[in-house]
């Protein structure tokens, strides 16, 4: 079975095919990729295979901010398949101005090594 892959990991979007095969237990090997202009697209289709990870950049509410939302990311990414979970959880947090970028506002999210924290400064309103 082949798959192709377009790149995220740098500005070549370098389109990856990666050739894999079914083991006697019905898992997959992987068994060459091809097309990477680095290491790292190579790393990157290794991980989409085994065990992919997503990053979340969304917003939160603020109370009584000069803005009523604030950017948040996560630190590290988490499981794929923990996607709708992680954003259920980040639906419910709500923060009161003034809030500062860098601010940690869930710590571990869902028990991965992962904490969520503001990207934009929002101070109260006037």
């Amino acid at each position: 079975m082949v798959r192709e892959f377009t790149c995220i990991i740098c500005p070549n979007g370098c389109e990856i095919t990666a050739e894999l095969e079914k083991t006697e237990d019905g898992a997959c090997r992987i068994r060459s990729i091809e097309g990477a202009a680095c290491p790292r697209g190579k790393a990157y289709v290794e991980q989409e295979l085994t065990d992919p990870t997503r990053n979340i950049a969304t917003s939160i509410s603020v109370e009584g901010g000069e803005l009523p939302l604030t950017s948040v990311r996560l630190t590290a990414p988490i499981p794929k398949a923990r996607i709708f979970d992680a954003m259920e959880e980040i639906r419910r947090c709500r923060v009161t101005a003034p809030v500062k970028a860098g601010t940690v506002v869930i710590e571990g999210l869902l028990g991965y090594d992962s904490d969520v924290i503001v990207t934009k400064t929002v101070e109260k309103q006037k």
